[in-house]
């Protein structure tokens, strides 16, 4: 009997439990949150949300702002004015930027389409700009030259010793010149050559050339004129023609022929070298190769390869038109002229010591 009475009240507990339960759940559909006080409940002030109103950012302190808990993607950019906040009211530097979505920010609604506007200068190069030229910064550059001044028709002259010099013979003392000069113009001009030696006051050898010359490029002349023998024998007049010209720079050669009286014939081959050792300090080798065409006991000369000379020479340029020099010659007589030179008792070769100047006007 107790143990039937224990069941039901078991059972009755177990009912009034689920219709408690049922209760209480559909009180809770049916409650209106709109009439709850949650000030009571501990949810803060139950005073109505203000009315959102402009929000004016000159005066806000970003600073102080918490961007943590910020959902820029309800945020309205679009109001916002950077142009007319100052820097200093604008303080970015303390907001968080960890939890703010900025795939969700209209970025052309700031106004940030390039620089902030107002909110600091446009970054500038520092790189120069390229000038560019006009017609007229041109033409002051670049100032039209003048025409190509014609010189053939003006009259100049030069005159050189290119060997003035005292030498060192077994005769004796020697005086002995090389001379040349010319006046005209660029593509014609008048030449006079003249050449000798003196020993012991005596003239042994003299001549002058009076020669036409016609420039057949800028390095080359042809000549032709008369050559004057004076000494040794009696004198004799010559024909001359050749050419002359400087092939490289500092060398300088001439080949003259001449046909004299009674048929001879001779050829004269000349050259000289300046070697700049400083710009005033030049070495100067010289050669000369003399040609008769017949024997001339007269004047001691024999046909074929009659004489040679090869020479030394060093000068110091104190000025481009003064130069004094020391050096070395050598002599030599061959064939037929070597033997008439034997005859008469001389030597067919011999080197002298030289001392001189060179000057031209």
């Amino acid at each position: 009997m107790n143990s039937s009475l224990n069941t039901a009240r078991r059972v009755g507990g177990a009912l009034a439990l689920a219709l408690g339960v049922a209760g209480m759940a559909n009180a809770a559909g049916q409650m209106d949150h709109s009439k709850m006080d949650h000030a009571a409940m501990g949810h803060g002030s139950a005073q109505p949300a203000p009315k959102p109103q402009a929000m004016d950012h000159g005066q806000m302190d970003h600073g102080s702002m918490d961007h943590s808990q910020m959902n820029h993607g309800q945020m309205d950019h679009g109001a916002m004015d950077p142009g007319k906040m100052s820097p200093k009211q604008m303080d970015h530097g303390a907001m968080d930027h960890s939890q703010m979505d900025h795939g969700q920010m209209d970025h052309k609604a700031m106004g940030h389409g390039g620089a902030y506007q107002g909110s600091r200068a446009p970054a500038t190069s520092s790189r120069t700009p390229i000038p560019v030229l006009t017609d007229a910064d041109r033409a002051a550059a670049f100032p039209p030259l003048p025409g190509h001044a014609v010189h053939d028709k003006m009259l100049s002259w030069f005159l050189l010793f290119d060997q003035l010099e005292y030498q060192n013979a077994d005769e004796g003392s020697v005086l002995s010149w090389d001379a040349s000069a010319w006046v005209g113009g660029d593509i014609d001009r008048l030449w006079l050559r003249s050449e000798g030696e003196r020993t012991n006051g005596m003239t042994e050898e003299a001549e002058l050339q009076a020669l036409w010359g016609h420039a057949i490029g800028p390095w080359w002349e042809l000549v032709g004129g008369l050559r004057q023998d004076f000494k040794p024998g009696p004198a004799q007049t010559w024909g001359a023609f050749g050419i002359q010209g400087m092939p490289l720079y500092g060398l300088e050669v001439e080949a003259t022929g001449f046909v004299g009286e009674q048929g001879q014939s001779a050829l004269r081959l000349e050259g000289e070298y300046d070697m700049l050792l400083t710009n005033r300090l030049i070495l100067q080798p010289t050669a000369e190769l003399n040609f008769y065409g017949r024997n001339d006991h007269e004047r001691g000369v024999g046909s074929g390869l009659a004489s040679s000379e090869v020479g030394l020479r060093l000068r110091y340029e104190i000025r481009r038109e003064f130069a004094p020099y020391i050096g070395v010659t050598w002599n030599r007589a061959y064939g037929n002229t070597a033997d008439l030179v034997r005859e008469e008792g001389g030597d067919v070769s011999e080197a002298r010591l030289v001392a001189g100047i060179r000057m031209w006007f």
